[in-house]
């Protein structure tokens, strides 16, 4: 009981520590925003850090899911593609915010939408919920990769 405790802390862990990766391109980030012509239903500043502290719970909940069945079914292919979409969520945040790469940034955000696809399709062959959990990710990261295009498209000199 114990063992399945921490090993679930450590994927939240190592989930909430890839997103502070990302998080690091992102020190500048709420001024940055909000010099940005925005289009009218983008979130203010502030909501990003919630959201994806959850998301970040959420995905890592996903991928103990997936690994504690590592004794039944082969899980590799399915952790792979989760550290892949991992490092290039994280890689998003230093495109957009880091070196304001905004053409750069929505490709590779679009990339990452079918990694999370991809992925959450090899959760769901070893365990569904895992799969479920990472809905609510993909859903915002779509809702992000629409306000990248925009605000690449409104913001062309800066982005």
């Amino acid at each position: 009981m114990i063992r399945e405790i921490l090993s679930l802390l450590a994927w939240i862990a190592s989930s909430l520590a890839a997103g502070a990766i990302g998080g690091l391109a992102s020190r500048g980030a709420p001024e940055f925003y909000a010099q940005l012509d925005r289009p009218p239903w983008a979130p203010p500043s502030w909501l990003f850090g919630p959201v994806w502290t959850t998301l970040y719970l959420l995905i890592g909940i996903a991928a103990w899911l997936v690994w504690r069945e590592r004794r039944r079914v082969d899980v590799r292919p399915a952790i792979g593609l989760y550290v892949v979409q991992h490092v290039l969520n994280a890689l998003w945040t230093w495109i957009f915010f880091a070196w304001r790469q905004g053409g750069l940034a929505l490709a590779e955000i679009v990339v990452l939408a079918l990694l999370i696809v991809a992925t959450m399709i090899a959760f769901a062959r070893v365990q569904r919920v895992a799969a479920l959990l990472l809905v609510p990710y993909l859903g915002w990261v779509a809702f992000a990769t629409a306000l990248t295009a925009a605000l690449w498209r409104r913001n062309p000199t800066l982005l």
